[in-house]
């Protein structure tokens, strides 16, 4: 089987979820990149405080059209629970917690006007236990659109929680396939979607959300590859850079173990070692660092 990012690595051990939904809410909402900022990991404060993803409207007043994005003011605090995390009542406050302190720490007073501030929570699964317990306070859940559900009567900012595995398998592929139960339509779809990118920053986004959704998902990637020749290419070709880094990576490992082999049987140092195997000047600084 030829090895890649395509194939998870037997002793992976644990999978980045966070990284990669930053990536999947950029490519959800590219139609508007130029219209917001996108803040990963924004520091709330000088302490080691963040959120997973502040996502800030350039002009105040744009409309965004996409169901996950409609509740949407000027400033938006987005938290993401990956399929290990929990999610309680806490973590629903700590979430609207974040908001404030983001508040609170403007550079000027009433920087960021409390009407111009939201929360949003994303997860896989349906927090059954959450919902009940928000209701149970007085709150009220309405599913708005198809896996977005808006969280009135707890807090006075606008909240809501994104169920990615209920969102339109149209309009939401990138962030249905992360999951560790992605369905083969909606991988199939995405591979198709994100073969068409032509701009480097989408690639780039595409390229850390397949990351993450083969290793969560590597038997129904590999039934893919098997049966649809199309789908291994288009799977090729969007890790191309990744896959050549990690043939480079071999090739590395492989000179390096022959020039201390030379430098062990024939006692030479490793420069000449290296001049030995033919390798450029050019190389062999990198390569002096791999000794």
């Amino acid at each position: 089987m030829e090895r890649g990012r395509c194939v998870m690595a037997e002793e992976a051990t644990s999978i980045k979820w966070h990284p990669s939904f930053c990536s999947a809410m950029e490519l959800e909402f590219k139609r508007y990149r130029d219209l917001l900022d996108f803040n990963r990991e924004f520091q709330l404060s000088k302490e080691p405080l963040r959120v997973d993803l502040l996502m800030i409207k350039k002009i105040k007043d744009i409309v965004i059209d996409i169901d996950i994005g409609r509740l949407f003011k000027t400033h938006n605090i987005i938290e993401y629970k990956s399929p290990k995390d929990g999610l309680t009542i806490d973590d629903y406050i700590k979430t609207v917690g974040y908001a404030y302190l983001y508040k609170g720490l403007g550079a000027t007073v009433d920087a960021v006007p409390l009407s111009e501030l939201t929360a949003t929570i994303v997860r896989d699964t349906e927090p059954k236990e959450l919902f009940k317990k928000i209701e149970a306070e007085g709150g009220n859940i309405e599913e708005k659109y198809p896996g977005v559900y808006y969280i009135t009567g707890v807090v006075n900012i606008p909240t809501q929680f994104i169920l990615t595995s209920s969102l339109s398998e149209d309009l939401h592929t990138c962030l249905r396939v992360l999951s560790n139960n992605a369905s083969e339509e909606d991988i199939k779809r995405f591979i198709e979607m994100t073969s068409e990118f032509t701009e480097p920053i989408d690639k780039q986004n595409a390229d850390s959300v397949m990351n993450v959704s083969i290793n969560a998902n590597r038997e129904v990637y590999d039934k893919i590859r098997r049966e649809n020749p199309f789908m291994c290419q288009a799977l090729r070709e969007l890790m191309k850079e990744e896959i050549q880094e990690e043939k480079q990576e071999a090739v590395d490992e492989s000179t390096v173990t022959h020039i201390k082999n030379l430098m062990k049987k024939l006692g030479l140092d490793a420069k000449a070692a290296m001049e030995t195997l033919g390798i450029s000047t050019a190389d062999q600084l990198r390569y002096m660092a791999m000794l």
